[in-house]
């Protein structure tokens, strides 16, 4: 599995410090009960991070015109029609994934494209589960306009664990959905708004995995 070049240096960093620790344990103490121990805990922990930070290689497999695909892995939270204050100013579909720690972290455009607008607004790091998390946490939005003309709201949000968000979405740029719009450290959700006549694909608390899983079908 490869690992994503966003937890390269962190886990070089973390490995380095794991072994210093148990290093100077070892020379210390020596193969004593705590060593076993701290050497255990060292490993899980390092497993755990490497864990989080894998980077599966993926290609949505079918026509993907037309349909939104889940932008990341993790469980539907939210298919609901609400009122997208901050960037589109109408209603939409919403339909939220939540990431716990233990999904893959990485991002990927729900829809073919050219990326319209890119921003990003600080906040709040609460749970991202709760419906309060897309307007008050910290995150990033993408709008993308399709061929046929809509546009599409992805939005990146961090949680309580998340601090920090990337983005590589560029304004301008045309956009598919095999590639990656960016990465959230940590637990944290992706939010789809779309046109209120969008076909859904997925229930509620069903597991998707990005890339993957369509989880509508637009209109036209």
């Amino acid at each position: 599995m490869k690992v994503h070049k966003e937890g390269t240096g962190f886990l070089l960093t973390l490995f380095t410090i794991l072994f210093i620790v148990n290093m100077t344990l070892y020379h210390t103490v020596g193969k004593g009960a705590l060593f076993y121990a701290v050497s255990f805990v060292s490993t899980v922990l390092f497993l755990l991070i490497l864990n989080f930070f894998r980077s599966p290689y993926r290609r949505f497999p079918y026509d993907s015109e037309g349909l939104v695909i889940a932008p990341a892995d993790g469980t539907i939270v939210a298919i609901e029609e609400v009122m997208e204050n901050e960037i589109l100013h109408r209603k939409c579909l919403q339909i939220s994934v939540f990431m716990s720690i233990f999904n893959v972290h990485a991002n990927w455009f729900p829809v073919n494209g050219t990326v319209k607008q890119v921003s990003h607004q600080d906040g709040r790091f609460m749970a991202a589960y709760l419906p309060k998390s897309s307007t008050e946490n910290e995150r990033s939005a993408v709008v993308i306009t399709t061929k046929n003309g809509q546009e599409i709201l992805a939005r990146q949000i961090a949680g309580a664990m998340a601090r920090r968000i990337v983005t590589y979405a560029k304004a301008g740029e045309k956009c598919h959905v095999d590639e990656q719009m960016g990465f959230i450290k940590f637990g944290s959700r992706v939010d789809v708004y779309l046109p209120l006549d969008t076909e859904v694909l997925v229930d509620m608390d069903q597991k998707v995995t990005g890339n993957q899983t369509p989880i509508a079908r637009l209109s036209r």
